[in-house]
């Protein structure tokens, strides 16, 4: 059975203004499951959402264990490839060792290395930034005034990049890539 275009125009109207005919209407077409479905659905995909939270906090939890051990671990060998680097410059120089330590309390140096002559202040990133390259001689600055001793600034890392690179050199920063 087709309404004519009155009968559907005086149907919509009474929708709009009869509350008893549009909840009526409402049940004659199952509305009331249907909306009663979609709140389930609600507070299912709410139970959901939280568990899946909890999940991704564990989760995290672990990347960033993770990620703390693969740095410490990244640290240890690049420290150690830039100590082999710096201890052959520093012999051609005929400067004397007098000590080389990882993790120094001089603001948080990664590598610190002092001659008879100089303080080499190394700080090692995977990659490095702009920040980095000023946190790095900030750390000199307070080796050569608790040590008294010049200081010469040594970044290091695999990924560079350029812009990081030419103003590090632009600050008298050493680079040494892996």
């Amino acid at each position: 059975m087709a309404l004519t275009p009155e009968e559907k125009r005086r149907f919509l109207k009474a929708l709009e203004e009869d509350k008893e005919f549009k909840m009526a209407v409402a049940g004659a077409i199952g509305l009331g499951e249907i909306l009663e479905e979609l709140k389930r659905l609600r507070e299912d995909f709410e139970k959901w959402i939280k568990m899946e939270e909890e999940r991704w906090k564990a989760a995290d939890k672990r990347f960033a264990r993770i990620e703390t051990s693969l740095g410490a671990i990244a640290e240890a060998q690049f420290s150690r490839y830039v100590w082999e680097e710096l201890r052959e410059e520093i012999r051609g120089r005929g400067e004397a060792v007098l000590r080389r330590e990882r993790n120094v309390d001089l603001d948080g140096v990664d590598l610190l290395v002092e001659t008879d002559r100089h303080v080499y202040v190394v700080e090692v990133k995977t990659r490095p930034k702009i920040a980095d390259v000023g946190a790095l001689l900030v750390k000199c600055d307070v080796a050569q005034q608790k040590l008294g001793k010049p200081a010469i600034p040594v970044l290091t890392g695999v990924m560079i990049g350029r812009e990081v690179e030419t103003y590090a050199r632009g600050k008298g920063v050493r680079i040494v890539k892996f």
